[in-house]
């Protein structure tokens, strides 16, 4: 006769025990990375897509470029808004009660654009509606989800997921130009807009679940009994990273300053690079077609080394990865710049990879950090602070260059300050030294 306590039902991956013998099932957290993958697939897409449009609507219209590039920054000071309250409501509603509302105002914002006549208008429907709901399906979103789903694997789980991001630049750059160059920009609006609504809502309204438990499960597939000691070796080994952090406890800390400024240094380059590499490109004399292609490389590249940089970090610590993620930015921007005195194939490619490549350690170190330090019941809002600072730096990366150019018609200096940025990035990235909270296996 088998002994109760030695069986367990195997449902949604949980773990069967049949006289001492386990098997394991697939884990239910992989959907959870495959649904925040394609979510970020849409969030970065349709955040990219604005240079595209941005360099199509100066066309149309007379805006000056700083104006024009504001709509970004205005997004990104709504994201900043928005993030802390999307992870707080996160953590107290569950994610489908946020998400799923979330897209809808994601799609009604990007029909409006469809609309546009004035840029208060595009300042209105894009840089405000539509990114209240690109919060919703953003980062924060899925951070304070998949914190709860991964504690070993957090870094290859979160990379995975990231790389969505990529993905999204990837698929919807050249697309949205296609469409532009076919049947204008008011056209492309609207299919973005249709498309979003119809997958997100599908996989985020049946699939989603904000934790393991929901399920009967434990992070990273794991047994009861190998929960239990993997809880008690990390509270023995690593006590800071097992507190149920709150807001208050951890802004009393160096660390989360720390990792505020290395957050806010961060993201300035990306920005910067992102919103104007295409016009910048387009000054030079390359085709509008090739610029999005450019940046479609980016993108790609970007999103297969998230799932390099997530999987290294989980290895050789998160300090050690984005460093060596910011060289690679670094060297990426110094070849764009360089395109101003001599254009070829090989500095425009060296960019977009290089570029790609390092832009890709962000995210992954991003979320895996701050899940090290600060995880416990209040990590959505946690999150959501420093993502709200992530768009304040987003915000001023977007604007800076566009108003740099319209006095000095260069963007040579601003591009040399958001090196300079990156360096001191590194060094608040090892001052909150993620590495003494969390053991790298």
């Amino acid at each position: 006769m088998i002994r109760q306590e030695n069986v367990a039902v195997c449902t949604s991956g949980r773990i069967e025990e049949r006289n001492d013998m386990k098997t394991r099932t697939f884990y239910y957290g992989w959907i959870i990375v495959g649904i925040a993958f394609l979510s970020m697939v849409f969030w970065f897409g349709i955040r990219s897509v604005f240079s595209v449009f941005y360099a199509e609507l100066l066309e149309e219209f007379a805006w000056s470029r700083g104006g024009a590039a504001g709509v970004q920054a205005t997004a990104l000071i709504t994201y900043t808004v928005m993030a802390p309250i999307i992870g707080t409501l996160i953590d107290r509603l569950g994610p489908r009660r946020v998400i799923v509302p979330g897209i809808i105002i994601l799609s009604l914002g990007l029909l409006l654009c469809s609309l546009i006549q004035t840029l208060a208008q595009f300042y209105l429907f894009f840089g405000v509606i539509a990114a209240i709901g690109l919060t919703s399906i953003a980062i924060v979103a899925y951070s304070a989800i998949l914190s709860h789903w991964f504690e070993r694997k957090r870094g290859l789980a979160s990379g995975i997921a990231l790389s969505g991001m990529g993905m999204g630049t990837f698929l919807l750059v050249p697309t949205t130009q296609y469409f532009i160059t076919l049947s204008g920009w008011r056209l492309a609006f609207i299919i973005i807009a249709v498309i979003s609504l119809a997958v997100l809502l599908t996989i985020n309204g049946i699939f989603l679940r904000h934790k393991p438990q929901e399920l009967g499960l434990y992070p990273d597939g794991m047994s009861q009994d190998e929960w239990a000691q993997y809880r008690k070796h990390s509270m023995e080994q690593y006590g800071w990273s097992n507190r149920d952090w709150t807001l208050t406890e951890a802004m009393r800390t160096d660390r989360f300053w720390y990792l505020c400024i290395f957050f806010f240094l961060t993201i300035f380059i990306i920005y910067a690079v992102l919103t104007h590499h295409v016009r910048f490109l387009i000054d030079l004399g390359i085709a509008p077609a090739t610029a999005a292609f450019v940046f479609s490389i980016i993108g790609i590249s970007s999103g297969i080394s998230r799932i390099f940089w997530g999987w290294l970090s989980d290895h050789i610590g998160r300090e050690i990865t984005f460093t060596l993620g910011a060289l690679c930015m670094i060297l990426g921007t110094l070849c764009m710049m360089a395109l101003a005195w001599a254009v070829n194939d090989q500095l425009l490619y060296a960019f977009a990879f290089l570029f790609g490549i390092g832009w890709g350690v962000n995210a992954p170190i991003f979320m895996s950090s701050t899940a090290d330090l600060f995880q416990g019941k209040s990590f959505g809002l946690i999150y959501g602070i420093m993502e709200g600072v992530l768009g304040i730096g987003a915000a001023l990366g977007a604007w800076f260059p566009g108003f740099i150019f319209d006095r000095t018609e260069s963007y040579q200096s601003a591009f040399g300050l958001a090196i300079g940025t990156t360096i001191l990035a590194c060094l608040f990235i090892w001052l909150a030294a993620p590495r003494k909270a969390r053991h790298n296996n």
